[in-house]
């Protein structure tokens, strides 16, 4: 994943070498707000559900004629997961907050007033604040009756954040709307793949992985400055 993730940086920059080479392009900023949904990848498995957050965030874009462009994005993100009690009425998740830098290839068509769009690229993040919450007192479940700790794992519960540093690889697909002058408007899905564990992952710890994963739905809104 390293080695990929290494050979997706090295083909957007000479990429993008090759487009102030041969075009001129033009430069636009923006910004962007949404909503998140999001998992941890944990090995062995916990069962849990999508937990929902919130993202926004800057952008600046460089664009081809030759339907070709790069965007880098500066956004804040909640990602995290919920816990999943079958039969019982226990609620536990964990929220993570993130600022993230996605580097990506913008390839769009479509006509001069509507373009569809897809992007895709590398993004590295680092973790500002984390939070839990729950209905139960999770610290100590096992003094609370009846409860379904049999056949599941428990340690994330407690489990102390050891990983700030985040990196995964992002892509998205979307469409943009044209207005007066040189606004225009963004909708935009996209799907985030984490390399990074949150937990520590040696050996002796109860979980050989927990990268995070996310789907996030957004608006944004360019501004052409040349």
């Amino acid at each position: 994943m390293n080695r990929l993730l290494a050979a997706i940086t090295i083909v957007l920059i000479a990429l993008c070498g090759v487009a102030q080479t041969h075009y001129e392009g033009n430069i636009s900023i923006g910004g962007k707000a949404g909503a998140t949904l999001s998992r941890t990848q944990f090995n062995p498995s916990v069962p849990q559900t999508m937990i929902p957050g919130m993202m926004a965030g800057v952008t600046f874009r460089y664009i081809e004629e030759n339907h070709f462009g790069l965007i880098a994005e500066l956004n804040v993100e909640q990602r995290g997961w919920k816990e999943k009690f079958r039969g019982y009425d226990y609620q536990y998740q964990r929220r993570f907050t993130y600022i993230q830098l996605p580097m990506l290839t913008h390839i769009y068509f479509g006509s001069r007033r509507v373009h569809g769009f897809f992007n895709a690229g590398p993004e590295i993040g680092y973790m500002i604040a984390r939070s839990t919450s729950s209905n139960f007192d999770y610290a100590n479940y096992g003094s609370i009756e009846g409860f379904p700790s049999a056949n599941r794992h428990t340690a994330q519960f407690t489990l102390p954040v050891k990983i700030r540093f985040d990196y995964g690889i992002s892509a998205g697909l979307g469409m943009e709307v044209f207005g007066p002058g040189r606004s225009s408007f963004t909708l935009e899905g996209r799907f985030y793949y984490g390399l990074r564990d949150v937990f520590s992952n040696r050996k002796k710890d109860p979980f050989s992985g927990s990268s995070g994963m996310s789907v996030m739905i957004t608006l944004g809104y360019f501004y052409r400055l040349k």
